[in-house]
């Protein structure tokens, strides 16, 4: 089972893809902030994929955390989003989805980026 760490700090955005994750089968750990993510990396959680929105209260940013993440725990595949903000070049290896995303897209893309296939009857 793959774990996938949602850093979004808006709750109902969150809910949703968080919903759809668990049911597609996926361990996933929720932080409403960037700062939270980092700790629970840092603290040695479990993470094969982060999905992070670019814009967030906290000390750091989705972008700050995917850098971070890109320099310490360079095997950990970061899909960073946002409405209002394109990633810069400083993160070249994180991938990015304009918001409002599709949910069904966003499943794709996990599956695909984890290198996984989808369940049997899933598009």
């Amino acid at each position: 089972m793959a774990h996938i760490l949602i850093a979004e700090d808006d709750v109902l955005v969150r809910l949703a893809l968080v919903e759809v994750l668990r049911a597609a089968g996926f361990a996933v750990i929720e932080a409403g902030s960037a700062d939270d993510a980092l700790a629970y990396i840092r603290a040695g959680g479990k993470v094969d994929l982060l999905f992070s929105d670019i814009q967030m209260s906290g000390v750091l940013d989705g972008q700050q955390l995917a850098g971070l993440i890109a320099s310490d725990h360079p095997g950990i595949p970061v899909i960073l989003t946002s409405g209002d903000t394109q990633p810069g070049a400083s993160v070249p290896m994180a991938l990015f989805v304009r918001k409002p995303y599709d949910i069904a897209h966003m499943m794709t893309l996990f599956f695909s980026v984890l290198g996984l296939r989808p369940p049997e009857g899933d598009s």
